[in-house]
């Protein structure tokens, strides 16, 4: 996918310039010179072998998601040799003035190295709480589809590495081209992976937290206190807090604005309730607070929501 993307915008950049004018190039490399696999199999010819001296200021190392979905996976990921090795090339190549960007899983190898350290990352969604336990003094924004700290990118689950490509071709050569390339491959303009994110695979694990789901959706007009939720998991307040970070990667009361959002979509998209009247059901009195979180918590406007589901309909 990102291949496509660079190629794409190359042939639509030459379309404008000179013949010889060609300032973006890519190129396929992999930690040890050898050709790899994709997720589905299929086999990726390699040009060079990674290397710190091939890069420098201007240049860009992009680091796609290795498919490690899964807590186990990402510790034999990390335990691996090639990439304890790339993770030791990956800081040289910073040192050398290069940009880097990482995907989905290969945000843990970016973390590893230290690059990230003080800074805000995004990650796969389902393992951003893995992530915040993994490296404490990185601030995790798990809604996001792409945290751009300058010399350093992430991106979330696998198809936000499309929105990462478009991010550098936009950086490189500028908003109108990456627009353009977006609407040449039909690709979607994403800010945020919440709507992605399916409540169901996060709580599987917790009955304290399907017992909150279910307490907060009979209780959706209504202020809920803390201890009014602990008390409906049949568990401490701090228990509450505590298993709302372990398993969601998020406060109690982030956990609630989510399933509230999480309702409010679902109304947006299949009843013709006025915005304000969404907001009053699902427990916000003030409209202008709850297009604020809405949009904090989807990466788009509750109006925007409903227009999109009329036109696919």
């Amino acid at each position: 996918m990102g291949i496509d993307i660079v190629d794409t915008a190359a042939e639509v950049a030459a379309d404008t310039r000179a013949q010889d004018d060609h300032r973006l190039r890519q190129r396929v490399i992999s930690v040890n010179g050898a050709a790899v696999r994709s997720g589905s199999g299929r086999s990726i010819t390699v040009g060079d072998p990674l290397s710190p001296k091939d890069f420098g200021p201007g240049d860009v190392l992009v680091i796609p998601g290795p498919s490690a979905a899964t807590e186990t996976r990402v510790d034999k990921l990390l335990s691996r040799p090639d990439a304890l090795h790339a993770i030791d090339v990956i800081q040289q190549v910073a040192d050398a003035g290069a940009t880097v960007a990482a995907s989905c899983s290969a945000t843990f190898i970016l973390a590893a190295s230290g690059l990230l350290s003080g800074q805000s990352a995004t990650t796969t969604w389902w393992l951003a709480p893995l992530f915040a336990r993994r490296f404490p003094d990185i601030d995790v924004l798990a809604d996001r589809m792409i945290v751009d700290c300058g010399s350093v990118l992430t991106a979330g689950a696998a198809f936000a590495h499309a929105d990462l490509m478009l991010t550098l071709v936009a950086r490189l050569e500028g908003a109108d081209l990456a627009n353009r390339v977006a609407r040449f491959l039909v690709l979607d303009a994403r800010m945020s992976q919440s709507r992605y994110m399916v409540l169901e695979h996060l709580r599987a694990s917790d009955p304290a937290l399907r017992a909150v789901e279910r307490y907060v959706g009979a209780n959706l007009a209504r202020q809920l206190s803390l201890s009014e939720l602990a008390s409906a998991a049949a568990i401490s307040t701090r228990t509450l807090a505590r298993r709302t970070q372990e398993s969601l990667g998020m406060s109690p009361t982030e956990y609630v604005h989510r399933l509230r959002i999480s309702h409010a979509a679902t109304l947006l998209a299949t009843t013709r309730k006025p915005v304000d009247a969404v907001a009053a059901t699902v427990g916000y009195a003030d409209p202008a607070a709850f297009r604020r979180i809405y949009r904090r918590h989807t990466g788009e406007a509750p109006s925007s929501t409903r227009t999109r589901a009329q036109t696919t309909k």
